[in-house]
């Protein structure tokens, strides 16, 4: 069986489980295994939220024998307080949390799927949030492109001074996260089942001539100087960059340079 189908049909049976074990009233699948499986893949796992009856969290959450029924587990761990991380033997990853109703009614998330549910529960609106997502992309180039021109200067004199990790961060993490909080408004996106939780999943897919340079723009722990030094340039071309502060971080990537 292909993984895809594997995954789908895991789901399934955790659901039969639950509808066993009792004290459960939905089960709705995630991100790829919810209302995205067209990009289900063989690198995909399971994401899902169980709504329980009150008083019944803790009970999914401390007890996993309702997963172990479905298949052996070889790891769990509890990542929040209200759900697990877990590897089954077979090698099948999975995230899952637990919510009693109402806590889902004022609070914001991706859609899913109503994967089961009790007989007698008919509120199957829940797999969709009545807020909408708060957003990760930004509507202006100016803050995010003048935090990335910053912390090119910071993460340079940080290097400078041989704070290289915390430098790697700041020029090829920071500065990349704020572009990438923007390149919506940069360049046309392609259909690629854009993440509200982060803007860099599926680039290669949504944003390919960014995805074409982004690689000298992260050349790793020992050339932030030559990193800082391409994202200048892309900043250059598309915002316009003031002028001391781009010579300044030139000065500073060719000092540290020599």
């Amino acid at each position: 069986m292909k993984k895809e189908e594997l995954l789908l049909q895991r789901l399934d049976e955790i659901g039969k489980s639950l509808e066993r074990e009792g004290g459960a009233l939905a089960l709705l699948g995630l991100g790829s295994v919810g209302v995205e499986r067209e990009r289900l893949d063989e690198h995909s796992d399971l994401d899902f939220f169980i709504i329980v009856e009150p008083g019944q969290k803790n009970r999914f959450i401390d007890r996993l024998d309702w997963l172990e029924e479905v298949r052996p587990l070889a790891y769990s761990f509890k990542n929040t307080s209200v759900g697990c991380k877990i590897l089954f033997e077979d090698g099948i990853y999975g995230e899952y949390a637990v919510f009693e109703e109402w806590e889902l009614e004022n609070s914001s998330y991706a859609e899913g799927r109503v994967v089961w549910k009790a007989p007698s529960y008919a509120n199957t609106g829940i797999a969709k949030s009545s807020r909408n997502m708060p957003s990760i992309r930004n509507d202006s180039l100016d803050h995010p492109l003048n935090e990335a021109l910053t912390n090119l200067y910071v993460g340079l004199c940080r290097y400078a001074r041989g704070e290289k990790l915390s430098a790697t961060r700041f020029v090829q993490g920071y500065a990349v996260d704020s572009i990438l909080s923007v390149l919506h408004l940069l360049e046309e996106e392609a259909d690629g089942f854009p993440d509200p939780f982060g803007n860099d999943r599926r680039l290669e897919r949504r944003y390919p001539r960014f995805a074409a340079i982004a690689g000298s723009m992260i050349q790793g722990y020992d050339r932030v100087p030559e990193s800082a030094l391409c994202i200048l340039s892309y900043l250059e071309e598309v915002y316009p960059v003031n002028r001391r502060l781009s010579e300044e971080i030139r000065r500073l990537a060719d000092r540290i340079g020599r």
